[in-house]
């Protein structure tokens, strides 16, 4: 029974580092989102925080704060959509998506 526990141990402090390592990939990971053809940018790291917001001139109109919003939600929602997908945690080939 002991080797088997040790195995397990063995298995988990693996598991750890590999937790670890994804942790790392992910803060690295810098993705950036874009929305109306260029008039917001938005850039976000792999844990989602956001970096940088800028936002053009050209689309800021006290009459329409909320087609701005709209632009800056789009872009929010493409940069989480490319940091899925270059996620470290979105491969499947090892056990528990690591």
């Amino acid at each position: 029974m002991g080797s088997g526990f040790s195995k397990m141990k063995k298995q988990a402090k693996l598991l750890q580092q590999q937790y670890s390592q994804i942790q790392e990939q992910l803060k690295s990971l810098i993705v950036t989102g874009t929305a109306g053809h260029g008039l917001v940018t938005l850039t976000m790291n792999g844990e989602k925080e956001l970096l940088s917001l800028k936002i053009k001139p050209d689309c800021v109109d006290k009459n329409d704060v909320e087609g701005l919003e709209d632009l800056i939600l789009a872009a929010y929602r493409e940069a989480l959509q490319k940091v899925a997908e270059n996620s470290p945690e979105a491969d499947t080939s090892s056990p528990f998506g690591f």
